[in-house]
């Protein structure tokens, strides 16, 4: 009698309970590529996630029609022009509000000051979040609010990190953000960093605003710390 075709199980939790099996697998190939296996072959596809070799290739199939994966001329199978498409929508559509918000708020408790996160918006810089202190002496800036970009801190660090030439923005990357006072409002002191994305993008400034009379230079060691915990989640 001829022998019945064994086909492989995939291994436990690579379904997902009321999914399709075959879209489960093809997305679970996905999980393959990584900075140290960029381009795999089909056998290693097939061994790293028990499938047998003809059902890999028509996963494949699959995920090269949609741009998803390429195949190179060596027979070697790599992440395609699809996957930065996604990326990049991914990351216009993520929210900083629960990334963020949180160090803010701890940042304020700490110093019992105003803080804010900035990005830019073409020759201004707009407040995406404002976290604010209890003081009864603080500057007013709200969510949503157009400030500046040549003035503040905030508007300084944009404009260094965004690759502004001159000493003041080669000052400023060196030390990694900046202190100031009166630039923006006479009497208000502002210290500000950069926040990065995990590529290395500039998506905003981090600031901490306060009154000259309560302002202290320590203030911009505690946002350079934040801004570098909110790099590093982001």
């Amino acid at each position: 009698m001829p022998r019945s075709p064994v086909t492989l199980q995939p291994p436990q939790g690579l379904m997902a309970p009321g999914g399709v099996t075959s879209v489960d697998r093809a997305l679970s190939l996905l999980d393959c590529f990584d900075e140290n296996s960029p381009t795999l072959s089909i056998t290693e596809l097939a061994e790293r996630k028990n499938l047998h070799k003809s059902t890999v290739l028509r996963l494949l199939a699959s995920l090269q029609h949609a741009g998803i994966v390429i195949k190179s001329q060596e027979k070697l199978w790599s992440l395609g022009p699809k996957v930065p498409r996604l990326y990049a929508a991914y990351t216009k559509g993520f929210s900083y509000e629960a990334t963020i918000r949180p160090l803010m708020v701890a940042l304020m408790k700490r110093t019992n000051e105003c803080v804010s996160f900035h990005a830019r918006r073409g020759n201004q810089r707009v407040c995406l979040l404002r976290v604010d202190c209890s003081q009864p002496l603080r500057d007013h800036i709200r969510e949503g609010d157009l400030l500046p970009l040549n003035k503040g801190s905030g508007g300084r660090v944009l404009l260094a990190f965004s690759g502004k030439k001159g000493p003041r923005f080669d000052t400023i990357r060196a030390n990694g953000g900046i202190a100031i006072v009166g630039d923006r409002v006479p009497g208000l002191a502002g210290a500000s960093a950069p926040v990065f994305s995990s590529t290395g993008q500039l998506v905003g400034a981090l600031t901490l605003t306060a009154p000259e009379t309560r302002f202290k230079r320590a203030f911009l060691n505690d946002v350079k710390k934040t801004a570098a915990q909110v790099s590093q989640l982001l």
